[in-house]
C-alpha cells in the first residue's frame, strides 16, 4: 500500500515542477512552458480533490474543524481558482504568484501533519523536508554556475571580437547570441529552485521547532542572492540591459553567490 507521506511527497514535486514551468512562461513568454504547467497544476487540483473527498468519506465531515485541515482546504481553493483563472482569463502573471502562495500554503499543512504525528513516517517526512531544502538550493547554484561560466566565455569572445583578433577555437565555443540565451535561461530556471528552496527550509525550521535566527548571515546571504538574481531578470527582460552588461552583473552575483556558499556558511550560527 502507497503510504500518504509519498502522495503528499508526489503532489509537492508536481506542485514545483508547475511553478518552475509557470515562471518560465512569465519570463520568457513560452507557451509550451505555459501548457506544461497547467497540466501539473491539474494533477496537483486532481490529486489534492481525492484527498479532500476521501477524508469527507472517511470522517463524514467537512475537514475545516482544525487549522491543519484549514490549510488544505485553502490550497485546494487556490489550485482551483488558478486552474480556472489560467483557462478562463488568461491572467498568467496572476496565476504564477496565486500558485506560489499556494505551494506555501500546502507546505504549511504538510509541515503540521509531520509536527503533530508521532509515528516514523512523520518524522521522515520532516527529514526530506529539510533534504528537499538542501538539494534544491545546491541545484539552483548550478545553473547558476552554468550561467556565470558562460557569461565569463561571453566577456572573453566579446572582447576577442571587439579586438579583431582570430582564434579558431574561440568560435567552438558558440556565439554571441547562444552564450547569452544559454545564461538566460539558466537562470531562469535556477531562480524559482532557489526560491522554493528557501521556503523549504523555513518550513522545516518552523516544523522542527528549531531556533531560527531570521538574520543569521547564511539566511540573509540566500536571501540576497536570490533578489540579485531576480534582479537580473528584470534587467533583461524590463530594462533591455545590454548582453555585455548583463554579463558582467551575472559575473558579479557569482562572486556573491560563492561568499554565500563558502564564507556565510562558516559563519552562520543556524546552518551548520
Amino acid at each position: 500500500m502507497v503510504e500518504v507521506r509519498w502522495i503528499y511527497e508526489g503532489i509537492l514535486c508536481i506542485y514545483a515542477l508547475s511553478l518552475i514551468c509557470y515562471f518560465i512562461d512569465f519570463v520568457q513568454q513560452n507557451r509550451k512552458a505555459n501548457i506544461l504547467a497547467f497540466w501539473l497544476l491539474c494533477m496537483v487540483w486532481l490529486l489534492q480533490t481525492f484527498f479532500l473527498f476521501s477524508s469527507l468519506i472517511r470522517e463524514s465531515r467537512f475537514p475545516i474543524a482544525t487549522l491543519t485541515d484549514s490549510l488544505f482546504f485553502y490550497a485546494w481553493v487556490l489550485v482551483t481558482f488558478s486552474v480556472l483563472m489560467n483557462r478562463l482569463l488568461k491572467t498568467y502573471f496572476m496565476v504564477f504568484f496565486i500558485n506560489l502562495f499556494g505551494f506555501f500554503i500546502l507546505l504549511m499543512h504538510i509541515s503540521l501533519v509531520a509536527k503533530t504525528q508521532s509515528v516514523q513516517s512523520g518524522i521522515r517526512l520532516v527529514d526530506e523536508i529539510l533534504i528537499a531544502h538542501i538539494s534544491l538550493a545546491i541545484i539552483s547554484y548550478g545553473f547558476f554556475t552554468i550561467s556565470f561560466i558562460f557569461s565569463l566565455i561571453y566577456i572573453v569572445q566579446y572582447h576577442f571580437l571587439k579586438e579583431k583578433k582570430a582564434i579558431k577555437w574561440i568560435w567552438k565555443l558558440g556565439d554571441l547570441h547562444r552564450l547569452e540565451k544559454v545564461t538566460f535561461w539558466t537562470i531562469t530556471i535556477g531562480v524559482p529552485l532557489l526560491l522554493l528552496g528557501i521556503i523549504l527550509g523555513f518550513a522545516w525550521a518552523y516544523t522542527e521547532n528549531t531556533e531560527f535566527y531570521w538574520f543569521d548571515l547564511k539566511t540573509i546571504g540566500s536571501i540576497l542572492v536570490l533578489g540579485i538574481y531576480i534582479i537580473y531578470l528584470l534587467l533583461r527582460v524590463v530594462k533591455r540591459n545590454t548582453a555585455k552588461s548583463l554579463a558582467l552583473y551575472n559575473t558579479c552575483a557569482f562572486l556573491i553567490l560563492i561568499i554565500n556558499f563558502f564564507l556565510f556558511t562558516r559563519l552562520s550560527n543556524f546552518h551548520i
